[in-house]
């Protein structure tokens, strides 16, 4: 083999390496842009993804708080009428008791030192009780 066809050989060799480093580099750049469009793709479809559902959320949403809201109203309403049903209620049973008394005035006073006489014998009851269990309780110690 002469110099020449060696020298030749050479340059084709690397004329040919030259090419395939070219064609690989291309490859990967290729590869890379449609990774890279993938990539862009899937994103573009999570972020659609997401604004459907935020569309379908947000209302959602919306509903429940105007829910809670009327609740709320309706809520206080109700304690509002039942607060003033109980005023009623105890402004009847003030009338009443003044006519009972008015009307039967010694009655009146025998009731009410009756009802004095139970109250004060349940409060003797549960003192009486309470210094017991602290006898008691000051014994276990």
């Amino acid at each position: 083999m002469n110099l020449r066809t060696h020298n030749g050989l050479a340059r084709d060799a690397d004329q040919m390496t030259r090419h395939l480093s070219d064609r690989v580099l291309q490859s990967a750049h290729e590869a890379v842009e449609s990774t890279r469009d993938l990539a862009q793709h899937a994103l573009d479809g999570a972020d659609s993804a997401i604004r459907k559902a935020r569309g379908r959320v947000e209302p959602a949403l919306e509903d429940i708080a105007s829910n809670a809201q009327k609740l709320a109203h309706r809520s206080l309403d109700l304690a509002s009428q039942s607060g003033a049903r109980a005023q009623q209620a105890l402004r009847q049973y003030a009338a009443v008791t003044e006519r009972y008394v008015a009307d039967q005035p010694v009655r009146a006073i025998l009731i009410a030192a009756a009802a004095g006489a139970v109250i004060a014998a349940l409060a003797m009851v549960s003192a009486n009780s309470a210094r017991k269990r602290r006898e008691h309780r000051n014994r276990s110690y």
